[in-house]
Formats: structure tokens, sequence, C-alpha cells
């Protein structure tokens, strides 16, 4: 399985989406707080034991609880996706159901994360050249005429005959 983005999880944990990122964030959180199962654990804890009560080693929701609580830190949005990966080879169960997740708030991600108004704004002097203004550009280059000569005596540019 493939990692879960990092850029959609801090998008999810900050709120981007509407509510359709809230309930895809609420639904991660379901899943990863559902009991950890590992070979012997008759308890679903993680532990193999008995339920201490505990989130088990390994079963994301340290990671998930941080990033809820700074989503802006990629770090933290990076060490969560590492930690479900992880989560995701050790338990057959989670692995499915963070497939059909990630199929899920994929979509989201494509649609609705990564939408939204563009405010552009020009103020406050004189301006000359070219202004682009709109999201998500890329692969763009502009020329523009060199500056006007400024002659070195005046310290001011010539002025046309």
């Amino acid at each position: 399985m493939e990692p879960i983005s990092v850029a959609l999880l801090a998008a999810l944990a900050g709120g981007a989406g509407g509510e359709a990122g809230r309930q895809a964030w609420a639904a991660l959180s379901e899943l990863v707080r559902r009991p950890f199962r590992r070979d012997g654990d008759r308890d679903g804890d993680g532990d193999g034991d008995g339920n201490t009560g505990a989130p088990a080693a390994g079963s994301a929701e340290p990671e998930l609880v941080r990033l809820a609580a700074a989503p802006d830190d990629a770090t933290l949005a990076r060490a969560l996706s590492t930690a479900l990966a992880v989560r995701a080879a050790r338990d057959a169960d989670f692995q499915a159901g963070l497939r059909r997740w990630h199929e899920l708030a994929g979509t989201l991600h494509a649609d609705e994360v990564h939408t939204g108004d563009v405010h552009s704004e020009i103020t406050g002097g004189t301006f000359a050249g070219p202004v682009l203004q709109g999201r998500d550009f890329s692969g763009l280059s502009f020329t523009t005429p060199a500056p006007p000569r400024v002659d070195p005596d005046t310290d001011t540019p010539p002025t046309p005959d």
C-alpha cells in the first residue's frame, strides 16, 4: 500500500475541504482508534496479553492526536503517514480499512482540499510590469524590457524628446 499523502493528512487535520474534510478526518480518527490486532492479541489492545487502557504501541493514535493539535507541522504529518504505513503492514484489517478510507479521501483531496478562493490585490504605489493573478501556476516565464538608462550626471532617466 502506498503511503498516505502528507499534504492530505495536514490539510484534513487543518479542516480543509469543509464538512467533507471534517468527516474524512473523523473517519480516519475512528479507524485509527479501532483495536490494534496482532497475532496472539485476544483483546485487541495491541499488547497481546491484556488491556492496559493506553494506545497500543504502533497504533498511530499518538501521531494522529499530535497532528490534530498542530496541523501546520509537516513533520507531524509525515510521522502520522509513516505510523499509518507501519500499522497497515502489521494489521491486515487496518490495512483494508485504510485503503478504503484513502480511496474516498483521495477523491476529496483532488476535488475539495486543493480548491479554494483566490484573492489578489495590488495596492499602494505605482507599479509597472506584468501581473499574473490566479492559482496553481507552473512552468511560466516572463520577459520584460530592460529598464531605461540613467544619466549618470543627473541620476535620472532621460526624458523622451
